[in-house]
């Protein structure tokens, strides 16, 4: 978990989650510390997706991150189970 924690305060990143998909009303996302994170890896609870560019995130990304094009993200790139928790993050910090 290490490395996870220095790869994100390296990135700077932007972190959050959506907890229900169905309705993407602003109320259904909410900050994570890198803790909370590391958290969600380790228990397998979250999908994660890495929103920076495709070179960035074959450098490196955090554990288990699928890499999505941030305009271009598809339902099919989703998890089937909507009530699944979904974490995305890019070093943009808005």
């Amino acid at each position: 978990m290490h490395t996870l924690r220095t790869l994100l305060v390296a990135a700077g990143v932007a972190l959050f989650a959506l907890s229900a998909r169905a309705d993407m009303k602003s109320e259904g996302f909410s900050d994570l510390t890198i803790d909370q994170v590391s958290d969600l890896v380790a228990k397998h609870e979250a999908d994660v997706y890495d929103n920076n560019g495709k070179d960035d995130w074959q450098k490196g990304h955090v554990p288990t991150a699928k890499w999505v094009q941030f305009n271009g993200v598809k339902s099919t790139d989703l998890p089937q189970d909507h009530g699944r928790k979904l974490v995305f993050y890019c070093a943009n910090t808005h």
